[in-house]
């Protein structure tokens, strides 16, 4: 049996405890979500040199997943842009059932290897590209597909799970698989795993995009003024940096066209 549906024994009797009891349980099993990242920390900074690499060339990250997996991929790929600056198609998520899944559940989508293969196709995947298939139990069809035609296109790829020696891993360059174990709620891997794997998406898209020049010391050097927030977060950037009045620092920037990065150039000059 897989471990991520095995039945937990701390949690037999998750239905008769108290709401204080429950939560201190799922907390204690939070934390070994955590702890079950460390091990892969290898692995993990093996993909995103790799991934970076290929990125400098001109290649994109794609993400496939079901469920759960497929949601994590999507929600770290749409934060790249507003956070990074980057267009759209750079980091890529792709979800089984498309898009309508993200909001309603399509759990038949994931047994379809062919739709795998044929729904990163449209992407025209090759060999600067890297792909991260993303299935708790290692084993879902459509992530197997989508893998499988990366592979063949000679792109990078890399197998994320929670089981390690599952199928995915067979045919991935590189294999990540934090060991959660057995979830509070027997097979609800949206809980340990899902956590687990949310922390390592997010730890390869920072990583990558650091090593692609996106963030100056630890702050966001290539953001885009799209709405207020963001536009007030570049000011208090250059002011940052600079220790220029907040209003000279928007005066700068409005004169760089709003960039920061041409900013600071002409800061640096003055």
């Amino acid at each position: 049996m897989l471990n991520t549906e095995r039945r937990n024994p701390l949690t037999t009797h998750i239905d008769k405890m108290s709401t204080a009891e429950m939560l201190a349980v799922m907390q204690a099993e939070y934390q070994k979500a955590t702890e079950a990242v460390a091990p892969e920390l290898p692995a993990i900074g093996a993909a995103i040199d790799a991934i970076s690499e290929r990125m400098k060339k001109g290649g994109r990250l794609f993400y496939t997943g079901c469920g759960t997996s497929g949601r994590l991929g999507v929600v770290d790929a749409s934060e790249c842009p507003p956070t990074y600056g980057i267009d759209h198609g750079i980091v890529v998520g792709i979800m089984a059932g498309g898009d309508g899944a993200i909001r309603r559940a399509v759990e038949g989508a994931e047994d379809s290897r062919e739709a795998g293969r044929r729904e990163l196709s449209v992407f025209e995947i090759n060999a600067n590209d890297s792909l991260v298939g993303i299935s708790v139990a290692g084993g879902a069809q459509y992530v197997l597909g989508s893998l499988e035609l990366a592979k063949e296109k000679g792109a990078l790829t890399i197998a994320l799970s929670c089981n390690a020696g599952c199928p995915i891993e067979e045919i991935a360059d590189i294999a990540i698989h934090p060991d959660t174990g057995a979830e509070v709620i027997t097979g609800s891997t949206r809980m340990k795993a899902g956590s687990a794997h949310k922390m390592i998406l997010n730890m390869i898209s920072t990583a990558v995009m650091v090593k692609q020049g996106h963030v100056y010391e630890n702050m966001m050097i290539n953001l885009r003024p799209s709405n207020v927030k963001l536009r007030d977060r570049m000011i208090r950037i250059l002011v940052e940096i600079t220790a220029l009045p907040y209003a000279d620092a928007e005066a700068l920037l409005e004169a760089n066209e709003f960039s920061l990065k041409k900013a600071l150039a002409a800061f640096e000059t003055q």
